[in-house]
């Protein structure tokens, strides 16, 4: 069993029973994951996270390379607006935290006695959702004369990797692909990140979800590409690769959007069924081309021994075959978190916070949440 690296909880009485469960109407499935073990317990981190329209709370051991429960509850209201609306989003989180969190401290079988520090994710993110998730942390904190950890979401996409890889550690090269941001980041043994290069319009995920409105299916887009380009031929159509000879390591993405309208202009709707599947196909082996080229760049310039793909496009199987094969050719280690901590997930924020600074009680009652 692992000691405890940090002060034990400050001893305050029995926990104050949590709101009951949320309401399940027009709710997705709740997903939770890693059985709890049975021997003695020690302290644990309680994190939360609600950056975008995933509901999400974990318990994480205190090195952040284990987790002991992972509650994801994902908003489905959005789906008839084609995209995430802000204040609905907030809204749902509103009514659904307190059940989640409840859940997570159920399936880890832990009580609020057992957690030493609640971490949350304060940037970046959509502000309104950021704050329900920094309000609730806020006074789970308080209310237990707790620290607590601010977390950098796009932090907890690389920790995912250290719970993939419990003996993982740096340095790396890390890619982050998802529908609010694509960028490329050096991670040194300090768990530091560094900015390599990003997109310089959409970011990989937001392609997908355009391009998949303007083919006609679902939200979200990568999923939805992925299943229509299934029985697709990647080849038939040209879709150019943003910025494919450009001596740097940015992305574009606008070219590709711009080449499915015209594509998709010179089509009537016959056609257009006919060939859905290979349009599909080629626009998602573009966005692969684009993010694998790229990645595989900062491994040369930086002599990388491993890289760790994180994000809600990281789930994308093209996107990790691909990787994974190109790699393997030059011999360099390769981290994918499965598709559950792929996206956005409180268990990668639990893992961020482990070396991450605390702000100790109750000097974070004026910490705030920010967008970017």
């Amino acid at each position: 069993m692992r000691t405890s690296a940090w002060p034990q909880v400050y001893p305050v009485g029995p926990p104050a029973p949590l709101v009951a469960t949320a309401p399940r109407e027009n709710q997705a499935e709740i997903v939770g994951s890693f059985a709890a073990p049975e021997c003695y317990k020690q302290t644990m981190i309680l994190a939360i996270e609600t950056s975008c329209d995933d509901t999400c709370a974990a318990v994480v051991e205190l090195d952040g390379r284990g987790a002991l429960s992972n509650v994801v509850h994902t908003q489905t209201e959005h789906a008839r607006y084609g995209g995430v609306v802000p204040e609905v989003a907030s809204r749902a989180h509103l009514e659904r935290l307190d059940g989640v969190v409840q859940k997570s401290l159920s399936d880890a079988d832990v009580s609020l006695n057992e957690v030493s520090r609640v971490a949350v994710t304060t940037r970046p993110g959509l502000i309104g959702a950021l704050l329900v998730g920094v309000a609730a942390a806020k006074g789970l904190a308080y209310a237990r004369r707790l620290p607590l950890v601010p977390v950098n979401h796009l932090e907890g996409h690389v920790a995912a990797a250290y719970l993939t890889e419990p003996g993982l550690e740096p340095p790396f090269v890390a890619l982050i692909a998802s529908g609010g941001h694509t960028a490329l980041y050096s991670v040194d043994r300090d768990r530091k990140l560094r900015l390599l290069g990003e997109t310089l319009d959409d970011a990989a995920g937001e392609a997908l979800d355009k391009g998949a409105r303007m083919l006609g299916l679902g939200f979200p887009g990568g999923p939805a590409i992925s299943k229509a380009a299934s029985n697709g031929d990647r080849d038939r159509y040209d879709f150019p690769v943003g910025l494919k000879d450009k001596d740097n390591l940015d992305f574009s993405f606008s070219g590709l959007k711009t080449s499915l309208l015209y594509k998709l202009k010179a089509m009537d709707g016959e056609r257009l069924r006919e060939e859905l599947p290979h349009l599909a196909a080629g626009y998602e082996a573009a966005v692969v081309e684009a993010l694998s080229r790229k990645l595989l760049r900062a491994v040369d310039l930086h002599d990388a021994p491993a890289v760790v793909v994180a994000g809600g496009v990281a789930a994308n199987t093209l996107l990790r075959r691909t990787i994974e094969e190109r790699c393997a050719r030059i011999g360099t280690g390769v981290v994918v978190p499965p598709p559950d901590l792929c996206t956005d997930n409180a268990a990668m924020i639990g893992a961020a916070a482990a070396s991450a600074p605390a702000v100790p009680f109750p000097e974070y009652l004026s910490l705030n949440a920010r967008s970017s």
